[in-house]
């Protein structure tokens, strides 16, 4: 009985797995981007606490868990690690790895910044 509960539950993570996608984009100001519908000035800062992905001329917005990790890989770029008070470069390109929704919701599970 153990080996089957345990078979079962490896085949159950194997096949959420396989249906995690990549997303490669430019990482945007959710609350910006919904009021201007623009990617244009929509740049994450220092206060941003929602985020979206710009992919191909679509915006996907991010879950809780993928704003959480998107605003610590911010905190933890390269090019802010000697002073943190310093606002990130102009664009921030990210790689979302995780599962889309019927409505442009991604369900994120890594985000790297790039």
């Amino acid at each position: 009985m153990r080996k089957i509960v345990s078979l079962f539950g490896i085949l159950t993570v194997s096949s959420v797995l396989a249906f995690a996608d990549d997303w490669s984009g430019r990482l945007l100001d959710a609350s910006c981007y919904q009021q201007q519908k623009s990617a244009t000035a929509c740049d994450p800062s220092n206060s941003s606490s929602a985020f979206m992905i710009y992919v191909d001329g679509t915006a996907y917005a991010l879950d809780s868990a993928g704003n959480q990790k998107a605003t610590q890989a911010l905190k933890a770029r390269a090019d802010r690690s000697t002073d943190p008070a310093k606002p990130p470069s102009s664009q921030v390109t990210a790689k979302v790895t995780g599962t889309k929704d019927a409505s442009n919701n991604l369900k994120v599970d890594t985000i790297e910044l790039q």
